[in-house]
């Protein structure tokens, strides 16, 4: 497990959980079985894993050809097939011709809208062992969890801007962020946004049945890779690990009544190619089973993290990132998707124009530093980030920037009777 062991041991770290670390990194008989449910977990009949995993393992992408993209171009309707051409590096000298059709389709199903909000960690304590994350449980981070007065204080601070979509998120962590302190957040999030929307741990549908009548909206869930073997490499220890759980996270929500769900595959972990069809294959199978649900998705790049500045994002290029965006618009013209701040700001501001549809602004992956940001006001208690973003543009950069572009910034598009 040597290539995993991105963090350097935290001299704040006792002996025995050093040992219980290392063991952990280097002994694969210390780790539980990553396919399999852990008590408490609900199991829901669903076949999508099956479908979505299939697909996946069978993807060959170095047999596809020009000929085969321009085939798939020139389809009114995008197939999986189609899909799978687009994503391949046959695709890459036709990216041009990709941007012009996202564009379009992009333009008949959102016009020249780009919707935004802004995150809101309220807590950075983690129980998962995770090796590429800032939040892991064994880095030595700064650790702090908000209060129901300085979550509203800070939700108050980013509503003041004009901001009227937030997501909320936590480490995972149950025993410190359990569901009723998020149910909590949510109803004080619902007295200041039209939108809320939650990036946690994965839950039971009952608890995001819980979640959604104290206000939250959509439930965003990161599968980080949908490669099961990688996955057990990278998730060693904590809820995390089980993959099967987290796969089913955005099933579990709708079952809750959840309006939206999002998707994600962090492009870098592993092949970001199978990665990539994985995600839009997750959304695929799902709206042909929950026809009337929200879906949205986006693909975030490694960044680097508290105590390791070498992760980083090289081996997914721009121009293969600008590929996969074109790809999910042509073959999901309806879904809705989101670049975050992770990535640069010329690179947010050119994608919007083509297949991009929703942008964080005013962001801050900290614990309780909102008021820094949009005040200008200094709080050295606040707790570490989970990652470095690229783009810090305020919200009023960011409304104004999109509107210097021609596009029409949308705050919200739901009316509550």
């Amino acid at each position: 497990m040597a290539e995993n062991r991105f963090f350097v041991d935290s001299d704040k770290l006792s002996e025995e959980a050093l040992a219980r670390k290392h063991r952990i990194e280097n002994d694969p008989s210390a780790r539980t079985d990553h396919m399999a449910y852990m008590e408490g977990m609900e199991r829901i009949d669903s076949d999508i894993m099956e479908k979505v995993l299939g697909e996946m393992k069978a993807y060959d992408y170095r047999r596809y050809t020009g000929a085969d993209v321009r085939r798939a171009l020139m389809h009114e309707t995008c197939g999986i097939e189609d899909l799978k051409a687009l994503l391949s590096p046959a695709a890459q000298p036709y990216l041009e011709e990709m941007a012009e059709r996202a564009k379009t389709e992009t333009g008949k199903h959102f016009g020249n809208t780009v919707y935004l909000f802004t995150p809101l960690y309220i807590a950075n304590y983690c129980e998962n062992y995770c090796v590429y994350c800032g939040f892991n449980c064994y880095n030595d981070i700064t650790r702090r969890k908000l209060g129901m007065e300085e979550i509203e204080h800070e939700m108050k601070v980013i509503a003041d801007s004009g901001m009227e979509e937030i997501l909320l998120l936590t480490g995972e962590s149950r025993s410190m962020s359990d569901v009723k302190y998020i149910g909590e957040a949510c109803k004080l999030a619902a007295k200041y946004f039209r939108n809320v929307g939650l990036e946690i741990y994965p839950v039971n549908s009952d608890e995001y049945r819980y979640l959604h009548e104290c206000g939250a909206d959509y439930v965003t869930v990161f599968q980080e890779t949908y490669d099961s073997d990688k996955y057990e490499t990278l998730h060693l220890m904590g809820h995390k690990r089980v993959f099967p759980y987290r796969f089913e996270a955005q099933e579990r929500a709708i079952l809750g009544g959840m309006r939206g769900v999002a998707f994600s595959a962090l492009l870098g972990l592993s092949d970001f190619r199978k990665d990539a069809l994985a995600s839009a294959l997750h959304i695929y199978y799902l709206q042909r089973k929950y026809p009337y649900v929200e879906y949205s998705l986006s693909c975030p790049r490694l960044r680097p993290i508290v105590n390791n500045d070498k992760i980083n994002p090289q081996d997914v290029h721009e121009t293969q990132l600008c590929q996969i965006l074109c790809a999910y618009r042509i073959f999901l013209p309806y879904v809705g998707i989101t670049v975050s701040s992770r990535e640069q700001k010329h690179f947010r501001d050119g994608i919007v124009k083509i297949a991009a549809t929703k942008v964080s602004a005013g962001v801050s992956t900290g614990i309780g530093d909102h008021e820094s940001k949009y005040r200008g006001i200094a709080d050295e208690t606040a707790g570490d980030e989970q990652f470095e973003i690229s783009d810090s543009r305020s919200f009023a950069q960011m409304y104004g920037d999109m509107s210097s572009e021609g596009l029409q910034p949308v705050l919200n598009d739901y009316v509550y009777v």
